[in-house]
């Protein structure tokens, strides 16, 4: 039975790494999947996914106006799966999307993404998710000062933490750090 599932976790945990990971893990049974990434994320370019450690595929990009439900059925309505990363950067309409895949085509989205910003606001898509998915799963990593596990992304720029300021800010370790609540509240005074 197909399911939405939403896997969330702190910067560093994996989540890139792990949406890879699945994609080979059906495509070595000759199972298609389809891969989705936010159009807002261009680290490594638009529509790539890519890891921390260097691995990385092209994937097709999500954009505001983008219908996920059209785009799969496009793209392979068969497919085994549909994988999503940076899932928190998705919209409203975009969950509904995913959800009518799961629904009216059977086919299982698993999307992944930051649960939370800077502020500790949640994300759109991360709200709805956590709404409408039919299983949410932590990915835990730890805290980039002590080993307590991080459940909050800590924005540095010129070595001090922000607090305040534009939602997205597209970036990576030179950007945030996985942090505990203690070190999210109080980071050591050198921030490296």
């Amino acid at each position: 039975m197909a399911q939405l599932y939403f896997r969330y976790g702190a910067m560093n945990s994996g989540k890139s790494i792990e949406i890879l990971k699945v994609a080979h893990n059906y495509e070595e049974q000759h199972k298609p999947v389809i891969l989705l990434t936010s159009a807002l994320d261009n680290r490594a370019g638009v529509g790539v996914i890519a890891s921390r450690i260097g691995l990385e595929r092209p994937a097709q990009p999500v954009a505001g106006d983008t219908d996920i439900f059209a785009l799969v059925q496009q793209l392979n309505a068969a497919a085994y799966c549909v994988l999503i990363d940076e899932a928190q950067f998705l919209q409203k309409h975009h969950v509904f999307e995913c959800a009518r895949v799961v629904d009216e085509l059977h086919i299982p989205v698993i999307a992944f993404g930051l649960k939370n910003d800077f502020k500790n606001e949640l994300f759109e898509g991360s709200r709805y998710l956590l709404l409408y998915a039919d299983k949410i799963e932590e990915m835990k990593t730890i805290c980039w000062f002590c080993a307590k596990k991080a459940t909050m992304n800590l924005r540095v720029h010129d070595g001090k933490p922000v607090y305040a300021g534009e939602q997205v800010q597209i970036g990576g370790n030179e950007s945030y750090f996985p942090v505990c609540r203690h070190h999210y509240y109080f980071p050591p005074a050198k921030l490296a």
